[in-house]
């Protein structure tokens, strides 16, 4: 079952708002990330971020690794290219972490890549 909320995207294009949906995963993902943020506020290294974030993952029983290779398609080929999605939950949704004032357009192209180049087309994108 789903969940829909709006979400405005805040870009130099001046996108409409659009529809978001987030499953149960997603919930409770968010969920943890809210706690992580909650308890340390903004301004620490992702690095900081991510193992808060794994810690709250785990004590919910979420599977999951951290800095989930993800090659680069050329030509027919797979590349190692350094790409790691920050968190890949239970096979099926990417989360990258952003420790920023907002997300930028540089965030949202990479978000776009990681969408495009996956066979997952389930990602979050967290701000901390």
């Amino acid at each position: 079952m789903y969940e829909s909320i709006k979400k405005r995207k805040h870009n130099h294009e001046g996108h409409e708002e659009r529809e978001v949906k987030f499953d149960r995963l997603s919930n409770k993902v968010i969920e943890c990330a809210i706690n992580v943020h909650r308890a340390l506020g903004a301004g620490l290294l992702e690095s900081t971020y991510e193992q808060c974030l794994a810690y709250e993952l785990n004590q919910k029983g979420i599977a999951f690794t951290l800095q989930h290779p993800l090659p680069v398609k050329y030509k027919g080929i797979k590349l190692d290219c350094g790409y790691r999605v920050d968190v890949y939950i239970e096979n099926k949704l990417i989360v990258e972490l952003k420790s920023c004032e907002k997300v930028l357009p540089i965030h949202e192209a990479l978000a776009s890549y990681v969408y495009e180049v996956s066979k997952n087309k389930n990602w979050i994108i967290d701000e901390f």
